[in-house]
């Protein structure tokens, strides 16, 4: 067990003008188990690292203390573990076993007992393949299973989790915290979670903390002493208070085909079945197709295919008016036709500002100035990212890098739009204007395809879903 806290802590990333999080003060005791909850943007994820030792001189600058059990957290980091919002960070091997006796290994832990904890481990949290399944062939969930694995065999005096269950289906999520479950009660480890959708871990919690911008406390307590008294002020905030209803938005009716999946098929080197296996679909003007699944389906991989991004073993992906298949035509001509947004949002930046992040795709197609500004400047305003236009997009929190990756792909205006889990690491509010902005754009006539595990999002602006299962159509079915 380990008790953390702040002394009158402040940290500001390197190119920063405003703080990340500003003289915050807060102890947790040893053995407590606390969910950290707050809008996006709130400074979650630097604390956890703060207390992870991450926070390097290199990438920013701070005053005051963090302090583990009264020393320095930059000393102890060999007793603290965490699971990063994107997990594909922290995956370092080939191999998954691999991966997950690699923190071991590093431990110095005897021989002898790495191999049995990589497999009590990998099956505390339903890792699906064996030891030897390639690291490179993982879906986003299933890396986060493998990197929860990793930190949960090296059985640390302190768990960090930021957004654990982000990444997977309702069942996986469902599992992972069982499997937490499990963990916990064979630990004293003390836990910090971060966690925006606050329902279904509240009773891994003893403690939940509030906070607001800056990293200020907002509330401290029980969780049912926190809601009480505090919950109409949260969600204000941004919080997912447990049992507010998310909005809906019913589509018109559908217009022409804009973009068709014939047969759609990948095989990954080395990898034990097919990512996706004759997949076929179509989307048409001015609806949404939602595509869902269990992690691991093929989801994100349809994605890649059907945007252009990843040359399919078999099949084609196909736009009306190209005589190309859209893996074969110039990015730049790709670009216009058809928008991405990648499962982990720091895959697709390619500038130092935020603003220049904007511009980029209206930039290659060759748009006016006065229209590029125009564009940028509405984008900035209606995704609330206009308080870091000059900020660089890799020191973004993980709610503002994904509004940022959405913001982007919109930028150009494509005919159709690519989204991959578009709401993961959102805050209520942020998450309700991702949801009406998805919806002006989808009524506008651009044709959407979202995989997606969250099903209010899927609920309030989907007509049609396609269910994938061990990388075929499992089931396609409207829900108007």
């Amino acid at each position: 067990m380990l008790s953390a806290e702040f002394r009158g802590f402040t940290w500001r990333h390197a190119g920063r003008r405003a703080p990340a999080v500003a003289d915050v003060d807060l102890r947790i005791e040893a053995g407590e188990r606390v969910l950290l909850l707050g809008p996006s943007g709130s400074g979650k994820s630097t604390l956890l690292a703060a207390l992870a030792g991450l926070l390097t001189t290199d990438s920013g600058d701070h005053d005051g203390e963090v302090l583990l059990d009264g020393k320095e957290a930059a000393g102890q980091r060999g007793r603290v573990g965490i699971l990063f919002q994107d997990p594909e960070t922290q995956l370092v091997m080939a191999r998954s076993g691999d991966d997950v006796a690699f923190g071991l290994e590093n431990q110095a832990v005897a021989p002898d007992e790495i191999w049995p904890r990589v497999h009590e481990s990998l099956e505390m949290v339903g890792f699906p393949y064996t030891t030897g399944h390639p690291t490179h062939a993982l879906s986003g969930g299933e890396q986060q299973r493998l990197a929860l694995a990793g930190v949960l065999a090296r059985r640390p005096d302190l768990i960090l989790l930021d957004e654990p269950t982000a990444n997977l289906d309702p069942e996986g999520a469902d599992s992972i915290r069982e499997a937490l479950r499990t963990a916990l009660a064979d630990t004293a480890a003390t836990l910090i979670v971060v966690e925006h959708r606050v329902a279904d871990i509240l009773n891994l919690v003893d403690r939940v903390i509030a906070l607001g911008p800056g990293g200020a406390v907002l509330a401290d307590g029980p969780a049912e002493a926190v809601f009480a008294e505090h919950g109409d002020m949260l969600a204000e905030q941004g919080v997912w208070v447990p049992g507010a209803e998310p909005p809906s938005h019913p589509d018109a009716n559908p217009g022409e085909t804009r973009l068709r999946g014939e047969a759609l098929t990948l095989v990954h080197s080395g990898a034990e079945r097919p990512a996706l296996d004759g997949v076929d679909f179509d989307l048409r003007a001015g609806e949404l197709l939602a595509v869902t699944g269990p992690n691991g389906s093929g989801k994100s991989t349809l994605a890649l295919l059907a945007g252009g991004l990843v040359r399919p073993t078999r099949g084609t992906a196909t736009v009306p008016g190209e005589s190309w298949p859209l893996h074969r035509l110039p990015a730049r001509r790709l670009a216009t036709r058809v928008g991405t947004v990648f499962q982990d949002p720091e895959h697709q930046f390619v500038t130092g500002t935020v603003r220049d992040e904007l511009a980029f795709a209206p930039h290659a197609a060759k748009w006016s100035r006065r229209r590029i500004d125009a564009r940028v400047s509405e984008l900035l305003e209606r995704l609330r990212l206009a308080h870091l236009t000059e900020a660089n997009p890799h020191t973004l929190s993980g709610g503002e890098a994904r509004r940022l990756s959405v913001a982007s792909a919109l930028a150009a205006a494509p005919e159709v739009l690519l989204l991959d889990e578009p709401t993961f690491g959102q805050d209520r509010r942020t998450w309700g204007e991702l949801v009406d902005l998805t919806a002006s754009i989808r009524d506008e006539g651009t044709a959407l395809l979202a995989v997606t595990h969250d099903r209010d999002f899927a609920a309030a602006l989907a007509s049609r879903e396609l269910v994938l299962r061990a990388g075929r159509t499992h089931a396609e079915a409207n829900r108007c």
